[in-house]
């Protein structure tokens, strides 16, 4: 059977236990995902600390469009579409910055830095051009919840907080790791680029199954004991959270050894300053559970993966290239803890880091393996038969099962099926 004969026919591509290997490979269907989960859907963006000040500015993304994040002088928040309405140039190169205009490089017209248009030169040219319709594009709608910001460039559809449901109480319980409830993005970023489409990375991001072989090398070096968080015997589940976000909820085995910022591979003796903050923030029981729970580890789908101590952000460039742009998570008020973060970060995925290296490998021999044409179906049905229902109504299964993919899997087929 050829792809071009069933390539929108999603129900002989999606089965409840495996996919076809051309929704990988195929670039109809690339084109098709932009328009319908890329440029319709909530996507992050960004996060309101990368542009604190009045003015500032970050470049960002929404799949290949490049897309600048504004400040303006009224303190909102813009989404801007890097392009010039005149003949397309892009008006912005830097990565980040601060300015009150974008004037374009080609024939220079000038933009407020809410993307409204202040002029060009020879205006005696211009007359009845109708200014309030040649600003930049601006992305439909924005939305904030704890700080992150998203967009979406559909005109309508479900709100940001519909978008996210659940999903809303790990990033509550994120900033709560924070003794000022904040979480700021300001260590700079990392882009790694793979030769693989977007949905491996997604689908890696909370499968509990790999990191006990893919990360076998490095965790034996560290001792860490990472790896029994993954092991058979792990009481962590794996749950499909709707919408197509998904968890390795590992709060269960944290729970189970009791230990104060042992999520972090640490003691409370060794950050005295941070767990004094805490416990005048949220009172000694609740600080305590706090910092035995850690941090999540939750993909928001379809970009954003929070890896207890780093955010990935997954640009989806082509059927076959993606860019992580990946960056420590600094918290409000804990200067001694985002310290340790940063460099536990440069040491798992900075340029010499030991996981990412890993996983980049894993994406790119798949996506080679992947076209093949025998079998022609990947397997996804780990765990199927033990799959439950837990205490909120949300299927969960054992870490290495592989729930959280059926769940990504079952949401993108409800997205691509939509009119």
């Amino acid at each position: 059977m050829t792809t071009a004969s069933f390539s929108r026919d999603w129900n002989n591509l999606i089965h409840t236990d495996r996919v076809h290997g051309s929704l990988y490979t195929d670039e109809q269907i690339f084109q098709q995902e932009l328009e319908k989960i890329w440029y319709r859907t909530w996507v992050y963006v960004g996060h309101v600390s990368e542009v604190p000040n009045i003015n500032d500015f970050a470049l960002k993304s929404i799949g290949p469009q490049q897309v600048i994040m504004t400040r303006d002088r009224d303190d909102q928040v813009n989404l801007l579409l890097n392009r010039c309405p005149h003949r397309g140039n892009q008006v912005c190169l830097e990565h980040r910055g601060n300015r009150g205009s974008f004037t374009c490089p080609y024939h220079g017209w000038t933009f407020s830095n809410n993307g409204n248009l202040r002029g060009f030169p020879f205006a005696a040219g211009y007359e009845g051009a109708d200014r309030s319709r040649l600003g930049m594009a601006k992305i439909a709608r924005i939305g904030i919840y704890q700080g992150f910001v998203f967009g979406s460039m559909a005109e309508d559809g479900p709100s940001l907080e519909e978008h996210l449901g659940a999903a809303r109480g790990a990033l509550d319980a994120l900033v709560m790791t924070s003794p000022e409830g904040e979480v700021e993005i300001t260590a700079g970023f990392l882009q790694h680029k793979a030769k693989s489409n977007w949905k491996f990375l997604v689908e890696n991001e909370t499968d509990g199954y790999h990191p006990q072989f893919v990360h076998a090398s490095i965790f034996d070096v560290a001792s860490s004991g990472i790896g029994d968080l993954y092991s058979a015997d792990s009481t962590a589940v794996a749950r499909d959270m709707g919408n197509g976000h998904t968890e390795i909820d590992l709060r269960p085995e944290f729970r189970r050894i009791g230990q104060s910022m042992g999520w972090f591979g640490t003691t409370e003796q060794r950050l005295p300053d941070y767990v004094a903050k805490m416990r005048a923030a949220y009172g000694e029981e609740k600080a305590r559970h706090i910092m035995i729970d850690g941090t999540p580890h939750i993909m928001i789908f379809p970009n954003l993966f929070i890896a207890e101590i780093q955010i990935f952000v997954i640009q989806a460039l082509a059927v076959d290239e993606t860019v992580q742009h990946v960056t420590a998570l600094q918290f409000k008020g804990a200067p001694d803890l985002n310290r340790r973060l940063r460099q536990q970060t440069m040491g798992s995925v900075g340029p010499a880091g030991f996981l990412l290296a890993d996983d980049s490998e894993m994406y790119e021999r798949t996506q080679r393996g992947v076209q093949s044409r025998n079998p022609e179906w990947n397997y996804l049905g780990r765990g199927l038969a033990r799959e439950r229902v837990d205490a909120d109504g949300f299927r969960i299964g054992d870490a290495t099962d592989e729930v959280t993919t059926r769940g990504i899997w079952s949401h993108y087929r409800s997205l691509m099926e939509a009119q």
